[in-house]
């Protein structure tokens, strides 16, 4: 069975117990959140290896460093084969900074996003920028209901439903 698979049926397993679920999670976030800090120490250079060699290199298990390459997945230059991904599979982490960012905004990741390691990477300013971007990118906008009585917005000055609401 792939790592991947392994990984989901343990950390995503509705008939374990919550409370070991919640350890694990736990677990797993510092120990991404200490991965992260490391990465974004030299964000310009690809770390590269084996599912076993990168586990070995940050301290993790085999398990918390497949979570964590299927996380980081959709922030890389290059996708790793993560679905069929085996312990002797190369790998990279060479992730697009700005994407990072945002995805970990859309994840609700402030103990990702709001890293120390982030200020030497951007300025306050375009943290914000690519915040506001990320947030606003999954707002819902709907267009303001135009009733048959209100005035046209074409601009003719009649009625919507004697202009441009016709049928």
């Amino acid at each position: 069975m792939a790592l991947l698979q392994q990984w989901r049926d343990k950390a995503y397993d509705e008939k374990a117990n919550k409370g070991d679920l919640q350890r694990l999670w736990a677990a797993y976030f510092q120990k991404e959140k200490e991965i992260y800090a490391q990465l974004l120490q030299n964000p310009d250079e690809v770390v590269t290896g084996t599912v076993k060699e990168l586990a070995e290199k940050y301290h993790v298990d085999l398990m918390t460093m497949t979570g964590f390459l299927d996380g980081i997945n959709d922030s890389l230059k290059e996708a790793n084969p993560i679905e069929e991904m085996e312990e002797d599979t190369n790998v990279n982490l060479g992730f697009d900074k700005t994407l990072l960012y945002k995805n970990m905004v859309g994840a609700g990741a402030d103990w990702l996003y709001e890293l120390e390691e982030w200020n030497a990477i951007f300025d306050e300013a375009t943290r914000k920028a690519l915040y506001k971007e990320q947030k606003s990118s999954t707002t819902i906008v709907k267009d303001t209901k135009i009733y048959p009585n209100d005035p046209c917005p074409c601009g003719s000055g009649k009625k919507y439903k004697k202009c441009c609401g016709r049928k």
